[in-house]
């Protein structure tokens, strides 16, 4: 990787993580996004899978005592069932619709009324969850607007809302990593560069570090509005993507 890709690599992790670190969304679906600019798909899902361990790691250091250990057991076991199936079976769907559902999810998450949207926080809703964003995961290398689902409408404390979801989100790349580094064989000279690795750990703590005083200002109400606008736009540019493939 040259020095000019290295720094662009640099600086978009520390935007993305910032990001990701005020809201807990939105900033693993921009960097993928971003690193499939800069590096061929397999390097990609591998230093996504790096960045966003680091960056869910250290979030949950730093808030460690606001997370939900029932929900993130409860998570584990979806987990667990989905990477048994997709890694048994080896599916590789179309992308065109992976990005559809994921586009449709997020809007049906917003507005579908509450009893009808799974909750992380809801008997079988950490499962369910578990069992879906790791399936997406592993077939697309993203799973945020489909993890939102079950956070957004929930009525948990924001802190616990970042908390809890960066604990089931390490374990889930932690996952991914395992798939795309490991069984796929997808690391390269690249994404073993260890000067990109160590670009890529520094920017992810830097960036996660630096959102945590504007969580701690941010109110509960501003919180719960701002990210479910950002939803609504992810949901937007997935959507689009996925319309857009079919031409």
């Amino acid at each position: 990787m040259s020095g000019g890709i290295l720094a662009l690599f640099a600086a978009t992790v520390l935007a993305t993580t910032f990001l990701a670190g005020l809201f807990g969304m939105a900033g693993g679906v921009l960097l993928m996004g971003a690193l499939l600019f800069l590096v061929p798909v397999a390097d990609a899902m591998v230093l996504h899978g790096i960045t966003m361990i680091v960056a869910n790691g250290w979030r949950g250091v730093l808030w460690r005592r606001y997370i939900l250990w029932d929900v993130l057991a409860r998570y584990v076991l979806g987990l667990v069932l989905a990477g048994a199936l997709f890694t048994g079976l080896m599916i590789v769907p179309d992308e065109r619709v992976i990005l559809l559902m994921l586009g449709v999810m997020a809007y049906l998450g917003l507005i579908l009324p509450d009893r009808m949207v799974p909750q992380a926080d809801r008997p079988f809703g950490a499962e369910l969850c578990g069992f879906l964003c790791t399936g997406f995961q592993l077939l697309s290398g993203v799973s945020g607007p489909m993890f939102d689902v079950f956070f957004v409408r929930t009525t948990l404390d924001r802190r616990a809302v970042v908390a809890t979801k960066s604990a089931c989100q390490l374990i889930t790349h932690i996952a991914k990593l395992v798939y795309f580094g490991v069984l796929v064989g997808g690391v390269t000279a690249i994404s073993g560069d260890p000067v990109v690795i160590g670009a890529a750990i520094l920017m992810a703590i830097a960036g996660t570090s630096l959102a945590r005083p504007l969580l701690e200002r941010m109110s509960d109400a501003a919180f719960r509005r701002y990210t479910s606008r950002i939803l609504m736009g992810v949901g937007a540019v997935f959507l689009l993507r996925g319309i857009i493939g079919f031409f």
